[in-house]
């Protein structure tokens, strides 16, 4: 049955050099098959005519080449591009591409949904259904860069964050091969320093990532105090602040130049004021850092506001004076929703979360 067949999307150069070898392959034939499938875009077994009609018949018998559809596409009026991508089961999930002068951002999810809920972002409310797979993560970068065209000679996708619906750690089993095909010559070829995960704090996760791959980390903070981010963030409870930031420093230690990047929402009255800066910086005077402060999007079935521009103006100030890079995210996609906090895509939540919001709303 088809459903019994390995998607090869899902596969790293290490597990193809496996199959291939199980099947009787040289293990050359995985970066053959890599470079077709990414640099080429090659989804059907018989675009690769490098290979013998025997192999591909003897592939097509136990895999597939699935690669998530795109349902809509949504263009804001500064450029950002939203896809709504079909998985299995009648899910959807939202990708996001942010085009700027010197570099194109990828904003991929690693969930239908997330499993945790953080109160003041869209996807969390909306509840959870399930992990993506190897083959759903990766295959969000390989309908991007189809769709835009992206060839060697025409790279639209500088960048990818795992910043999507969903916490990446979370998933830590299937976004550890996604890495490796983003990292990968054969795959998409991207630096270390240019793919991003983002975590809301899962700290073992932290101390494996650094183990397995060297990648950039951004980790949503949103709070200088754990009574604040305990409210904010719920994962908090289970790893709290010092827990936290040990892990953080631990993950760039010995890496030169290498800083975390500590996302930071600012919603209005809650932790966007002069004290909490002040406090922010004392937590982060001794981890190599920078800020990345965020005004928050709103969306229905929520009551916080967004910060004041002269409120974000004066706690990057205070930020910037302990010689912290400190920058404000500029607000993009927010005309099709595809700002910071605000995917939320189509699915069933087995959660049941999102019915509180509804009924709040309503």
């Amino acid at each position: 049955m088809k459903d019994d067949k390995i998607n090869l999307l899902g596969l790293d150069r290490a597990a193809l050099e496996k199959l291939f070898a199980k099947i009787g392959e040289q293990k050359y034939r995985a970066a053959q098959f890599m470079k077709g499938l990414y640099h080429h875009y090659e989804s059907d077994f018989d675009d690769y005519t490098n290979f013998s009609k025997l192999l591909r018949s003897k592939m097509q018998q136990f895999s597939t080449l699935e690669v998530p559809q795109v349902v809509s596409e949504k263009k804001s009026k500064d450029g950002t591009i939203k896809w709504l991508l079909q998985m299995k089961e009648g899910n959807a999930i939202e990708t996001v591409y942010i085009p700027e002068k010197k570099r194109g951002t990828l904003c991929i999810s690693s969930q239908i949904g997330c499993s945790l809920n953080c109160s003041f972002c869209a996807t969390g409310a909306q509840g959870f259904n399930r992990h993506l797979t190897t083959a759903e993560i990766i295959g969000q970068v390989w309908v991007a860069a189809k769709e835009l065209g992206q060839s060697s000679k025409n790279r639209k996708i500088t960048n990818v964050v795992l910043m999507g619906m969903g916490e990446p750690l979370a998933n830590y089993a299937r976004v550890l091969p996604a890495l490796k095909i983003m990292l990968d010559d054969y795959g998409f070829g991207l630096a270390s320093r240019r793919v991003t995960v983002s975590t809301s704090g899962m700290v073992p996760y932290i101390y494996q990532l650094k183990d397995d791959i060297d990648v950039s980390l951004a980790v949503s903070l949103h709070a200088p105090m754990d009574l604040l981010r305990n409210k904010l963030v719920p994962l908090n409870k289970k790893y709290n602040i010092e827990t936290l930031l040990k892990a953080c420093k631990d993950y760039v230690k010995d890496k030169r130049k290498a800083k975390i990047t500590f996302e930071y929402t600012l919603i209005k009255g809650v932790n966007d004021k002069p004290e909490h800066a002040r406090a922010l910086i004392k937590i982060l005077a001794k981890t190599p850092c920078k800020i990345n402060l965020i005004p928050f999007n709103p969306f229905p079935g929520n009551d916080y506001q967004r910060s004041l521009p002269e409120s974000v103006e004066l706690f990057q100030n205070i930020c910037e004076k302990s010689r912290i890079v400190t920058t404000v995210r500029k607000t993009r996609g927010d005309d099709i929703n595809a700002a910071c906090g605000q995917l939320a895509g189509e699915f069933h939540d087995r959660t049941r979360r999102s019915n509180t919001i509804k009924m709040r709303v309503s």
